[in-house]
């Protein structure tokens, strides 16, 4: 408006506004890609057009497990009324089939004898209530079968078959979603973040595991898979390619010893995937570093796996995990409200292989710390004596100010006296 106004040449504004968008540099954010593995564990895949569906129906139990615990109650209970009703109707005909609904059997005047097949099955109510007294197996003792029909001795044997069976699957499916592996997976933690720091003059990618648990994973071990989008020298495209990469632990069975929180290193070398990556490159990296645990449960034997994954963005590089595990009174305790935090280390922002290239670039970088740790130092010092010197300073004038004068008192005899008060 200004320029409009012939106020401000237009060609000084045009200069000023270009000057400005030049000093703030314009961020585009990238499209965040999808994570194959959340952090909580859950994976992040979709079944589409699956044309197969029957595949489901012959696992029946495995379906039924993974089912949600909504849709396996409804199912729990459907099953029972389904079984209690088609039986009911069996042995509604069984009895209607004898004649035991007919009302002149009930007439006390009737010379002949009338054994029914089903004592006081007079009605599909009652049919109903005698097939749950056989099937759970209850028996109040109004009704009771006869051995006047041996239709109705195989509809009984037929039912206790079946309600067998129907418990059996039912209630072996409510105990296994009940005693799920991934259950025991809630209490087994990862870092929120993941670290990049020298360990061992080596580059390193480690993160922090722990269990909240007492009770431990035995035989417990840990993989580290990173799954990056590659394209092979003849130009396939491959969307999920997972690499291994070792994890660097002492035992040669890789096995660890889940007793208190650890810090799984894994060595960025020449087989690492990050082996070519540095600094300023990580945050262009579209690449995911998925972590599994696995191991059996103490108490029920089961095996158990936990994962969980880190992205770019989610890596800090020249950070190092705190200590969480101190003694106290003779027992090793673990304070978990710092199991996620860092310090900043000195570290190399340049790759791995650019360190193994100049082992130069560590010790100046060791060296550069140094002197700024030195200099920190040095200021912390000389703040401290500065502050030290301003409260002498200030103490030393406010006891001056306390001080009070010397006063003279003249005698009648002319003699003087000095004193103080």
């Amino acid at each position: 408006m200004l320029a409009r106004k012939s106020i401000i040449p237009e060609e000084y504004v045009l200069a000023r506004i270009a000057a400005e968008n030049l000093r703030k540099p314009r961020i585009r954010d990238r499209p965040r890609k999808a994570r194959f593995i959340a952090k909580n564990g859950a994976c992040n895949l979709a079944h589409k057009n699956i044309r197969e569906q029957g595949r489901f129906l012959q696992d029946i139990f495995t379906t039924l497990v993974d089912l949600k615990w909504r849709h396996t109650l409804v199912i729990f209970t459907m099953s029972f009324l389904c079984s209690w009703l088609l039986f009911a109707m069996m042995w509604w005909l069984v009895a209607f089939a004898h004649g035991d609904m007919d009302p002149s059997t009930e007439n006390p005047l009737n010379s002949t004898k009338w054994t029914p097949c089903v004592t006081c099955v007079r009605s599909f109510t009652s049919a109903f209530l005698f097939s749950i007294e056989v099937q759970v197996t209850i028996g109040f003792g109004g009704r009771m079968m006869t051995e006047e029909c041996p239709l109705a001795i195989t509809v009984l044997i037929l039912q206790n078959i079946v309600g067998l069976i129907i418990n059996a699957v039912m209630l072996g499916c409510i105990f296994m979603k009940t005693a799920q592996a991934h259950r025991r997976a809630e209490t087994l933690i990862f870092s929120r973040q993941a670290v990049i720091a020298v360990r061992n003059g080596k580059l390193c990618f480690m993160f922090r595991v722990g269990d909240l648990r007492k009770s431990m994973i035995i035989s417990a071990s840990v993989r580290i898979q990173v799954v990056r989008k590659t394209m092979t020298p003849e130009g396939e495209v491959i969307p999920i390619h997972q690499v291994d990469i070792p994890v660097d632990n002492p035992i040669e069975s890789n096995n660890i010893f889940l007793v208190a929180p650890l810090i799984i290193c894994h060595v960025i070398d020449k087989r690492s995937p990050l082996y070519d990556i540095s600094a300023s490159d990580l945050a262009l990296q579209d690449l995911e570093l998925i972590v599994i645990l696995e191991g059996v449960v103490e108490t029920t034997g089961i095996t158990t796996q936990a994962r969980t994954s880190y992205v770019a963005e989610e890596i800090l590089w020249g950070h190092r995990f705190v200590p969480i595990v101190t003694e106290e009174e003779g027992v090793y305790a673990v304070d978990y409200s710092k199991f996620g935090n860092t310090v900043k280390v000195a570290a190399p922002r340049c790759s791995a292989r650019e360190l193994d290239e100049k082992p130069s670039i560590l010790i100046q970088t060791l060296q550069k710390s140094e002197l700024s740790h030195q200099n920190s130092l040095r200021k912390r010092n000389s703040m401290r004596r500065n502050n030290s010197i301003r409260r002498s300073n200030s103490m030393r004038r406010t006891n001056s100010s306390l001080i009070v004068p010397k006063v003279q008192f003249i005698t009648p005899e002319g003699s003087q006296s000095a004193s103080e008060t």
